[in-house]
C-alpha cells in the first residue's frame, strides 16, 4: 500500500463500520485511532466488501463459489466489529448507544 493510500483506505474502513453500525459511530472513530486490531478489522471489512460488490467480473464458472466466500468473510468481519463495539461500551456504562439497541 502506498502512504498516500493510507486517509482513504482509513476512510473507506470507518464508512463499512459505521454503515453496519451506525448507532457506534463516536466509538468507531475513536477505537480506530486507539486500536490497530480494530482499525485492521475494519479495513479486512471495506476490502471484502468491495470485493463482494465486484463478484460478478469473476468468472461465471467461479461466481457463486467465490460470492459465498466473500460473503461468509463480510458476515465475520462484522460479527468481530460488533464484538469489539459492544465490549467497548460494556467498558462505559455511562455511554449509551444512540439510537438505543430495541430487545
Amino acid at each position: 500500500m502506498r502512504m498516500d493510500d493510507e486517509p482513504a483506505d482509513r476512510q473507506r474502513a470507518v464508512s463499512a463500520a459505521v454503515r453496519r453500525f451506525p448507532q457506534f459511530e463516536l466509538a468507531i472513530h475513536r477505537l480506530m485511532g486507539r486500536s490497530e486490531g480494530f482499525q485492521d478489522i475494519c479495513e479486512e471489512l471495506a476490502e471484502a466488501e468491495l470485493a463482494l460488490s465486484r463478484i460478478d467480473k469473476v468468472p461465471p464458472a467461479l461466481r457463486e463459489a467465490r460470492r459465498a466466500e466473500w460473503k461468509e468473510l463480510v458476515d465475520r468481519l462484522v460479527g468481530e466489529v460488533g464484538a469489539v463495539l459492544h465490549a467497548d461500551a460494556a467498558r462505559k456504562p455511562h455511554i449509551i448507544p444512540w439510537p438505543p439497541r430495541r430487545n
